[in-house]
């Protein structure tokens, strides 16, 4: 008889699974983030209490599953891969989520817009942001099959080379940042301080979405030199 257990379901033959599906839904609430930041620019906010609706959502989802993970998975695990490494990378992969969210809580709950000069670039920033968890997410994907071939051959080689993406993309964001910091730092005198003080709230909440995503795949790096 087929298990009723959606966990059990998941988990299968493996502790994998879960891992992938928890960076799947953390990359979810990730994805929000530039379409959240587009409705502020508009003063769109009921359509931005929507995305941050979709957020809240995610990040709540992504907790059970992390909840769920560190209640069932197993102690004893016949694979190359640590039980506490596994559980440090659920960690880190909660963080996207969890930064996610607090963006959006904060933009929802200031109806943030940022100046009209700031614009392009924030939605530039934003996006950059985005597409480096979504590149997190392309090489957790992988993990399965790291652990299939036991971390050797052409497997690894290609995951490297998504690692070497995830970092030019993480990089690419600290410049958009320090781009952004250095154009608001010039307008700081016309703009209300407290304003001010949420703006760079915003964009460092922003570049550790884009550090937890890289950290990911450090972690992974660390999973394929072991």
């Amino acid at each position: 008889m087929a298990s009723r257990n959606p966990l059990a379901n998941l988990f299968g033959r493996s502790p994998i699974r879960p891992i992938q599906e928890h960076m799947r839904v953390a990359n979810e609430a990730a994805q929000h983030l530039p379409e959240l930041f587009t409705a502020a620019a508009d003063n769109d906010w009921e359509r931005a209490k929507l995305v941050h609706k979709a957020i809240l959502a995610a990040e709540k989802e992504a907790d059970k599953l992390k909840g769920a993970l560190r209640r069932h998975l197993p102690k004893s695990l016949f694979l190359p891969v640590p039980r506490t490494d596994l559980l440090s990378l659920l960690s880190i992969q909660d963080n996207v989520a969890n930064t996610a969210k607090d963006v959006s809580m904060v933009v929802l709950g200031r109806k943030m817009r940022f100046p009209d000069k700031l614009q392009e670039g924030i939605v530039e920033y934003t996006q950059a942001c985005a597409d480096t968890a979504q590149q997190a997410l392309v090489a957790i994907q992988e993990l399965d099959e790291l652990l299939e071939v036991g971390f050797t051959g052409r497997e690894v080689t290609r995951v490297e080379s998504m690692l070497k993406e995830l970092d030019k993309l993480e990089r690419r964001t600290d410049k958009l940042a320090v781009s952004l910091r250095g154009n608001l730092f010039k307008m700081e005198a016309d703009l209300p301080p407290v304003d001010v003080m949420f703006y760079y709230r915003v964009l460092t909440l922003l570049g550790t979405v884009a550090d937890d995503a890289e950290t990911v795949g450090d972690r992974l790096q660390i999973l394929m030199a072991k």
